[in-house]
């Protein structure tokens, strides 16, 4: 059946270009610049790998919002080559400057598209989690549910994708100014390793703080099988920003206590990856409600 709508998202979905583009889901891309050059975030996984390698060879990047107008941009073409209503989901507004020129583009299209709806989404959710959000959605559009069906959906169980995250080198949160100078100085000195929590606010907050990586790595672990206890299969995205091991050693210490769990790992998106650097691990998946 032919939908009246379809489904959009942004490169902080952290997804594979590969899922994307079979699904058919266009995204707006996020640019990023590292020595001096301007590049976008592809979500390609060799882009993922080549710019962490970078990284740790000392290169610095920053990003920066997208600007009303290339918002602007990206929608009139979609409604110019679809005709239909769309459901665009990104990052959370409390973590994205973009969202406010989103908004803005939106206003300045209703005149020249007034029988057009886009609805842009507060997910509460980043990364990963706006990528399982983003599957979950893909999923009942394509079983041919509703707009509205889907935007309920959104609202009912945008909360309960439990985001955790661990980060190998605090400086990287120094230089997006996520940690004062002394906190960045003591935690490296004594092995601090924070693990990070997106409350149902849509912030990042430090749920814990353990050392060493080890220790990061089984908190997230523990915190997993407390929420998930009693689950049969549950469904999980891991991202990591060139830390595959320990991708790997989480996945397979999940998988000891969830024998039937569905895990993907794929790499962190360039733009989360550059205010938390590499060596970031997160671990993303649905559960009741959100519990730091």
């Amino acid at each position: 059946m032919e939908q009246d709508y379809l489904i959009a998202t942004a490169s902080t979905c952290d997804l594979t270009r590969e899922y994307l583009e079979e699904h058919r889901i266009p995204f707006i891309s996020y640019s990023y610049v590292m020595d001096g050059k301007d590049y976008e975030d592809d979500c390609r996984e060799e882009t993922r790998s080549d710019t962490y390698r970078m990284m740790r060879e000392g290169k610095v990047l920053s990003t920066s919002a997208i600007n009303m107008f290339t918002y602007r941009e990206f929608f009139e073409e979609l409604i110019l080559d679809n005709k239909k209503h769309i459901i665009f989901l990104d990052m959370t507004r409390p973590l994205s400057s973009s969202y406010r020129y989103c908004d803005e583009a939106i206003e300045d299209l209703k005149e020249a598209f007034p029988d057009i709806d886009i609805v842009n989404v507060d997910t509460r959710c980043v990364s990963g989690g706006l990528g399982m959000l983003v599957k979950n959605v893909v999923a009942l559009y394509e079983t041919g549910r509703s707009m509205q069906e889907v935007l309920d959906y959104i609202e009912n169980n945008k909360l309960k994708i439990a985001h955790r995250f661990t980060v190998d080198d605090l400086n990287w949160l120094k230089r997006g100014g996520r940690v004062s100078n002394a906190s960045a100085l003591v935690g490296t000195i004594l092995s601090i390793k924070p693990v990070l929590y997106v409350p149902d606010e849509g912030t990042l907050i430090a749920a814990s703080k353990v050392r060493g990586r080890k220790n990061a790595l089984n908190s997230i672990i523990g915190s997993v099988k407390d929420d998930l206890a009693g689950t049969k299969a549950p469904v999980f995205l891991i991202n990591h920003a060139d830390c595959m091991e320990d991708a790997q050693y989480v996945r397979d210490r999940i998988l000891e206590a969830f024998p039937d769990a569905d895990i993907t790992i794929s790499g962190l998106g360039v733009v989360i990856g550059a205010h938390c650097g590499p060596g970031l691990l997160a671990v993303f998946y649905m559960t009741d409600a959100r519990r730091p």
